[in-house]
């Protein structure tokens, strides 16, 4: 009888620790926490929206990002960099601030971007400056919704680019992407995951989103990635429809582009 007290006894103080854990944990759920996340990349060659802005060569990228919120409600702010190919080289310093709600199985991103080339070379003899004597930085807008469908393991999203003109500096722009992704089940020690994108960009009055002498154009890529703990690998093909004849500087797709690097804390 005592050893069935001590059992009861014993079961009841877990039962009440388990009841206090789920609560601080519902409770920590609603608490607004402060965090930062750091990504430190190499990648064979510097693709945006299908164009290559390193010439083909390889990129150096690291990137931060501090958030502020709830798991439902995340605002962030994030600093990215890379070098960068004439004549917007040789650095490119991007900032970003937006916020991140969550509705049930659809997560939301609401941010704007700025995007910023000091140091560059731009003068109006050069094709990306369309005949302006400009320094090439540039505001932009975007939406996304990332869908997690009711197969396991597979998520689906649209993102919204909105480039307001901004004289000198950019034209408007309008850009839409559609992704989507499926993570594998681990293999050995990676848990590889495959992806895809579609994205199609135009630039209103004649302006060319990609300096080859085009309004518009469509890009895509697929590739495979693959996880180890904080590390990680991504195999991907690049490629879009701009045809040799609008060909211009920047314009180095429709190839393999290799990136490594490791996500921290």
């Amino acid at each position: 009888m005592t050893n069935i007290r001590s059992f009861l006894s014993a079961a009841g103080v877990a039962a009440v620790a388990a009841l206090g854990m789920s609560t601080a944990a519902l409770a920590d759920d609603d608490v607004n926490k402060f965090g930062y996340s750091i990504s430190i990349t190499g990648t064979s060659d510097y693709m945006f929206r299908g164009i290559s802005f390193s010439n083909g060569d390889p990129a150096f990228q690291p990137f931060i990002e501090f958030t502020y919120g709830k798991p439902d409600l995340t605002w962030y702010l994030d600093f990215w960099g890379s070098n960068i190919a004439d004549p917007l080289g040789p650095v490119e310093l991007d900032m970003y601030a937006g916020v991140r709600p969550v509705v049930g199985p659809l997560a939301f991103d609401f941010g704007i971007l700025y995007y910023t080339y000091p140091d560059n070379s731009i003068s109006p003899l050069n094709p990306l400056s369309l005949g302006r004597n400009d320094n090439g930085d540039y505001i932009e807008l975007k939406a996304a919704g990332t869908y997690t469908t009711p197969i396991p393991n597979l998520s689906t999203g649209v993102t919204f680019y909105y480039t307001p003109d901004q004289g000198n500096n950019y034209g408007e722009t309008w850009t839409v992407e559609g992704n989507a992704a499926y993570t594998l089940p681990n293999f050995y020690m990676f848990t590889p995951t495959i992806s895809g994108v579609v994205g199609y960009t135009e630039g209103e009055s004649g302006f060319s989103p990609c300096a080859c002498g085009a309004d518009n154009y469509t890009y895509w890529n697929a590739g495979l990635k693959l996880a180890v703990d904080k590390y990680f690998m991504d195999f991907r093909y690049w490629d879009t429809n701009i045809s040799d004849a609008n060909g211009g500087p920047v314009v180095d797709s429709n190839h393999f582009i290799f990136t490594a690097g490791v996500n921290l804390p």
